[in-house]
């Protein structure tokens, strides 16, 4: 049986005089990137940049919008109406598109970033809301979340093509979400432990949870985060053993119905 997975990673998240990430580096070893749209992070010159080294990497350009929360980085929960969550979600996805077009490129897919990603993986109504307004820009646009998460069920509800997104540094909860980053044993700080656990989740479709029982779950694209101080070594090593066990690294392609 042939597995083939893609590697995304969360990136464009400096900010004017801030540089956060390692993201020329990390782009050699993934295939979509998720461009911060500038309300968590990033800003016009940022991504005009990032969407440039996208395209030099042959990367599928992705738009990360989040909430409007520069200085949480996006990661507070906040409360906010699914209406909203509408509207701000198609203004962030255009501000990656326009730097795209101006390139001669098209968007590829869009990744809410943070605590909307955790909102909407759990909450139908905000879910629904980024599903539908990304329908609404662009119906060929895929979408990426949290593997079995209402964002995936919703994105299929409105007829998107959806990816299903696990996460190499991070530890699962007994019902599939992640754990949450306060926690102490959100994060996997070992690379090898990591990198095994990737593996299974692409050839097993399971991930062993923080209570130690085993949850389904549907790889379909790879989180690498870009931000972190061994981001840059766990990418290669993750790309390199991929590569080994026989699993082909490749953007999700489009379906055309």
């Amino acid at each position: 049986m042939q597995f083939q997975v893609d590697l995304n990673s969360d990136i464009g998240e400096s900010y004017g005089a801030y540089t956060i990430g390692q993201d020329e580096e990390v782009m050699e070893f993934i295939t979509s990137a998720n461009i911060a749209c500038g309300y968590h992070a990033g800003d016009h010159n940022i991504i005009h940049r990032t969407v440039k080294m996208a395209i030099e990497n042959n990367v599928a350009i992705g738009a990360h919008p989040g909430l409007q929360d520069l200085i949480g980085f996006g990661r507070r929960p906040m409360q906010i109406s699914p209406e909203e969550v509408y509207q701000l979600t198609i203004y962030q996805i255009g501000a990656v598109q326009a730097f795209a077009q101006v390139k001669g490129y098209d968007l590829h897919h869009v990744k809410p970033h943070g605590a909307l990603y955790n909102m909407a993986a759990k909450d139908s109504a905000i879910a629904k809301d980024i599903a539908q307004a990304v329908y609404d820009y662009n119906p060929d646009l895929i979408l990426f979340g949290l593997a079995n998460s209402e964002l995936i069920r919703m994105g299929k509800d409105v007829g998107l093509q959806v990816a299903n997104e696990v996460f190499a540094d991070r530890t699962y909860q007994p019902d599939g979400s992640l754990t949450p980053r306060t926690s102490t044993n959100a994060m996997i700080h070992d690379t090898e432990e990591a990198v095994k656990r990737v593996i299974r989740m692409i050839k097993e479709n399971k991930v062993k949870a923080v209570d130690g029982t085993d949850v389904s779950i549907i790889a379909d694209t790879i989180c690498v985060h870009g931000d972190g101080p061994k981001s840059l070594e766990f990418s290669r090593q993750l790309s390199h053993e991929l590569k080994n066990q026989g699993i082909s690294i490749k953007k999700v392609g489009k379906h055309h119905g």
